[in-house]
């Protein structure tokens, strides 16, 4: 029980630090009245990249509304938009990897999730950020991109 203890904490810390971030409600918009049940609307998250410090994206999702979408068993639809920008100076990590999940968010009760991935563009010193939907069984081909070039902030290199 005692290596169980002094494993468990290392282990978990370790997940929380490798786990996408966790998004700010910004708002919604309503797209279409619903007469029982939830609207179907727009709304926008905020978040920051968990590992590079700086960059501030924010996504807009389609919310499915009415009586399944308030109950939590709707699907909302692969329809989406990301925008990432430099917020402060960029710090980049010793060790970045080439391609990361930077934040996810389920989109159904079943299999179904948006994910915003960063990958590093060494050539260009850009960090790239994709937005798609996933499906357990196959994707979809909806995306969105946005590019974040690593400059100076403020003067600061």
């Amino acid at each position: 029980m005692k290596i169980f203890t002094s494993l468990a904490v290392p282990v978990i810390s370790l997940l929380l630090a490798a786990s996408p971030a966790f998004a700010d409600n910004v708002g919604c918009v309503t797209t279409a009245w619903k007469l029982i049940g939830a609207n179907h609307k727009v709304c926008v998250d905020a978040f920051q990249d968990p590992r590079v410090r700086g960059v501030t994206c924010h996504v807009s999702q389609a919310r499915t509304g009415g009586v399944s979408g308030s109950l939590g068993l709707a699907q909302d639809p692969s329809q989406f938009s990301l925008a990432c920008r430099q917020t402060g100076p960029i710090v980049l990590p010793a060790q970045l990897p080439k391609t990361e999940i930077v934040f996810s968010e389920d989109t159904s009760i079943l299999f179904k999730e948006t994910r915003v991935v960063r990958m590093w563009d060494e050539a260009n010193r850009t960090l790239v950020y994709l937005a798609i939907s996933r499906k357990l069984i196959e994707g979809a081909p909806a995306n969105s991109l946005s590019t974040v070039p690593v400059m100076p902030w403020g003067g600061k290199p």
